[in-house]
């Protein structure tokens, strides 16, 4: 029996692959896990009891694109966020946003455009479902340098007309992961008028974008709305894992324009599955609640502080403005994740295993990936056993 050759060359997925590489060695000292970016902080304590109104709605089939009071409690958190207004038709509730984001390629991007095979263009590093969407969609990745050289996003400059005119979709991932980058003003208007002259579509990925020091991250609806382009340009993922502390829950939402909108819900009528409906219920009050995020958010503040007080002197060191990681240059990510956890127990990512190949090189291979979700005074400890095992 055969399988498709599209997905015959994909390497070992991130987790198994770490662990291969970390397991089969004797930590060095108490386990500290910075590795998964699984929020610990607490999620909203009125949970359990929004969950247990609903809860005999586990034996319905739930509403397909989200009930009108979740989609109505979205579009109000969108208003409140960003100061733009959509209609319950411009969303649709996911299981997830890592189901949307694939799902959506699938429904949006045509399988050829001018004559030639599409190419679905994606930062590098990257969050994988970007690259099987694009699989999946027929169309060829075009994996794109996010490095420091570049502010840790996709050079605009370095894409060429062809490349663009056989572009259908463009994942931005803003504030980035891993590295905590945001796109600026600048950034979106130049990335928009890229997206008119060449006709595609911006898939907007800001799960992190409630996790901020300073200055809250703009949205790409925000710009739509700024800018003018055709509001069919973006696409908005977000979600409740990173907000709300809640990555098990499994509650997200995509919004965008009409027409879109359209295609992604008639995919997910054959295709989907929809979020069940105690969860649909309990998300509503969580999307109006801004009191547990904010407290959130303020824990990331101390842990950010407490990371540039360790790391602060290390060169190269860079203290992002949003998401919860820090990007840690290092000779080796691999060499560097194995050493910390053989002398010391403290659990890293290696940067290359967030990244592909191209032309030889990976622009991963120089850094660990360190998720700040571990409690502050195992998340000092942890800091300071890496800082003092790789950095000195």
């Amino acid at each position: 029996m055969e399988f498709p050759e599209r997905f015959s060359n994909l390497p070992e997925y991130t987790w198994p692959r770490m662990r291969a590489l970390l397991d089969p060695h004797t930590p060095g000292g108490e386990v500290v896990n910075l590795t998964i970016g699984e929020p610990n902080h607490a999620f909203p304590d009125f949970l359990a009891r929004k969950i247990d109104e609903r809860v005999a709605s586990f034996g319905d089939y739930p509403n397909n694109y989200g009930t009108p009071e979740l989609l109505g409690a979205i579009a109000g958190w969108i208003q409140r966020r960003y100061g733009v207004a959509m209609a319950e038709d411009q969303i649709m509730a996911l299981n997830g946003t890592r189901e949307g984001l694939f799902s959506a390629a699938i429904a949006l991007s045509p399988e050829t455009k001018n004559g030639a095979r599409t190419r679905i263009l994606l930062p590098n590093p990257f969050y994988p479902v970007y690259m099987i969407a694009a699989l999946s969609a027929g169309a060829d990745p075009l994996y794109m340098a996010a490095t420091a050289d570049t502010g840790h996003l996709p050079d605009l400059d370095a894409l060429d007309a062809e490349t663009l005119d056989r572009t259908t979709i463009f994942y931005l991932c803003s504030p980035s992961n891993p590295q905590g980058a945001v796109a600026s003003r600048e950034y979106w208007k130049r990335l928009l008028d890229l997206a008119e002259q060449h006709d595609f579509i911006i898939f907007s990925d800001e799960c992190y974008s409630e996790i901020w020091r300073d200055t809250p991250p703009i949205g790409g609806l925000e710009m739509v709305q700024e800018f003018g382009p055709d509001p069919e340009r973006v696409f908005i993922f977000h979600s409740l894992s990173k907000r709300s502390n809640l990555p098990g829950f499994r509650s997200g939402f995509v919004a965008g324009g009409k027409k879109g909108m359209a295609e992604i819900r008639q995919l997910r009528a054959y295709a989907g599955a929809p979020l069940p409906g105690p969860l649909q219920h309990a998300s509503i009050s969580v999307w109006e609640d801004e009191a547990h995020v904010d407290a959130s958010r303020e824990r990331y503040r101390d842990k950010f502080d407490i990371a540039d007080r360790i790391l602060g002197s290390v060169p190269g060191y860079a203290s992002p403005p949003a998401g919860f990681f820090l990007w840690l240059p290092v000779a080796d990510g691999a060499d560097a994740a194995l050493k910390v956890w053989r002398e010391t127990g403290v659990r890293v990512l290696p940067g290359a295993y967030l990244a592909r190949d191209v032309d030889g090189v990976n622009p991963g291979t120089g850094y660990i990936r360190v998720a700040l979700v571990a409690d502050e005074p195992e998340l000092e400890r942890g800091l300071t056993e890496l800082r003092d095992c790789i950095y000195t």
